[in-house]
């Protein structure tokens, strides 16, 4: 299991020329679709967003009546087969970036837990609004879910543990927290996950992105997070929806969650997982159910559970 951002970091393979594509930043700031091409030639990014989006459109899953988490699932769908790839929000870093600079990286080539959730997102709210869909406003959509306040303002503005991802999102309106409608206990553990192993993070090896991220799970820390325990998921699996965002708490010290995915309803209505594992290597549906699922992950404590809005 892996979360994006809170992990023993392990070495990810890009080429010089993917970090070309992962470092160029616009007026905007904003990560141009796909590798640096030859004129002319088309993206395979963009014209899979443009897809995506129709697709949305076309079933009628872009309309504000329709729960996103279903329509971000229907993203979902689409993007299984798509390669795992872990640690490329941290490309930058390995290739001489600063963290006080840190770019918007976007792909939809590849994703890990994280940016599969964060982009299934994005574009199921992109194609609720008219016109053609654009890499800039996807990167908006992006933004605002991945960093604090939705502003990027370099590494230490990441929403690096997810359970902060949740409350962040939810004090906007993007999300609703229903780990206490679920009957979810207090988890209120200390955080300092990364502090603590802060070889593992080249960003912290700078004093004053150490100081931000300590004082981040200092914060933070004094929310407790709503967990449902392991054997209270089968009880509550069918008030959980499709689409809901789900991250799988840990007793590891220090550390908040170990993976995010969406929940997945299947045909027959058994509750399943859609994520980007480490183990599979591509985007997939669990053949296993949620609570058998969760049973099997390794100092796995329960769920958190967030509705998409």
């Amino acid at each position: 299991m892996e979360q994006r951002n809170v992990f023993v970091q392990h070495s990810a393979n890009l080429s010089r020329r993917d970090l070309l594509w992962n470092a160029a930043v616009g007026a905007a700031a904003l990560m141009i679709p796909g590798r640096l091409r030859a004129c002319g030639t088309k993206d395979p990014n963009l014209e899979r967003l443009t897809r995506w989006v129709g697709t949305l459109r076309t079933e009628g899953l872009a309309r504000a009546d329709i729960p996103l988490g279903r329509a971000a699932i229907r993203v979902g769908e689409l993007a299984v087969g798509i390669p795992y790839q872990p640690y490329t929000l941290e490309g930058y870093l390995r290739h001489g970036g600063s963290p006080l600079q840190e770019p918007l990286t976007i792909s939809l080539s590849s994703f890990d837990c994280v940016t599969l959730v964060e982009t299934c997102l994005a574009v199921a709210r992109l194609a609720r609004d008219t016109g053609s869909p654009s890499w800039s406003g996807l990167g908006k959509e992006i933004q605002r879910m991945r960093y604090r306040g939705g502003k990027r303002r370099g590494y230490s503005s990441r929403l690096h543990y997810f359970s902060e991802w949740i409350t962040d999102g939810e004090k906007r309106g993007l999300s609703k927290n229903v780990g206490a409608e679920l009957g979810g206990g207090e988890d209120a553990r200390h955080l300092d996950f990364m502090s603590e192993h802060r070889e593992r993070y080249q960003a912290l090896a700078r004093d004053d992105v150490f100081r931000d991220i300590r004082e981040t799970e200092r914060r933070i820390s004094e929310v407790p997070r709503r967990v449902v325990p392991l054997k209270c998921i089968p009880a509550v699996a069918q008030r959980i929806e499709t689409g809901d965002v789900l991250a799988f708490a840990t007793n590891l010290i220090g550390l908040d969650v170990t993976h995010t995915a969406f929940a997945y309803r299947d045909k027959t209505g058994s509750l399943r997982v859609l994520h980007a594992p480490l183990s599979g290597g591509v985007v997939e549906v669990t053949h296993s159910t949620l609570p058998e699922y969760v049973a099997a992950i390794k100092r796995s404590t329960g769920i958190l559970v967030a509705r998409p809005r």
